[in-house]
């Protein structure tokens, strides 16, 4: 493709794999907890992104992605019971999301999609989730951190060692290739 598609595609990757980190990270139980009665747990977050990612990306070129079937409103109430339930709700919306990148073909590119009836380019409407998605995951990212504290493990530069890091990176010649490459 001559497209920035492979670059979309290794991005929503890199984004789904900083909520699994987290989600290694944290307990069971603390997968649930809420800072306040007016926040979201990190199940609830995921169960939102599930919704949207499923409603999205089901038949994406071809209907509106809000779907009629979409509760969106039940997606912000408690209902994951476990660890497992909330990885299997994750990973649903992440293959229907993948599938449906990796199926656009060039010509799909140029064309209309529509979410709530206003038109989008493909990859207006692309970039509008991918946006959405990197959003919901840095809210997963930060509660893991306020439940972990100082027993985070940092998912990206460690405090303190950004010398040390850039020091590393700068020892290998320059050269194209996309920053999640060595993730």
């Amino acid at each position: 493709m001559n497209s920035n598609l492979p670059n979309i595609i290794k991005l929503f990757k890199y984004y789904k794999s900083l909520g699994e980190k987290t989600f290694d990270q944290i307990s069971e139980e603390k997968l649930f907890w809420q800072y306040s009665e007016e926040s979201n747990s990190i199940a609830v977050i995921v169960k939102h992104l599930s919704g949207n990612m499923l409603s999205r990306w089901t038949d994406f070129l071809i209907s509106d992605g809000e779907k009629e079937w979409r509760n969106r409103d039940l997606e912000f109430e408690d209902s994951i019971k476990s660890k497992k339930e909330l990885e299997e709700i994750w990973n649903n919306g992440w293959i229907c999301l993948f599938d449906a990148l990796n199926n656009l073909s060039e010509e799909d590119l140029k064309n209309i999609v529509y979410i709530r009836n206003i038109g989008h380019s493909v990859i207006d409407a692309i970039n509008r989730q991918l946006a959405h998605y990197s959003y919901h995951v840095g809210q997963i990212v930060f509660i893991g951190k306020m439940i972990k504290n100082e027993n985070w493990k940092p998912l990206s530069v460690p405090k303190g060692e950004s010398k040390k890091y850039n020091k590393e990176k700068f020892k290998n010649p320059k050269r194209s290739k996309h920053f999640t490459d060595d993730l």
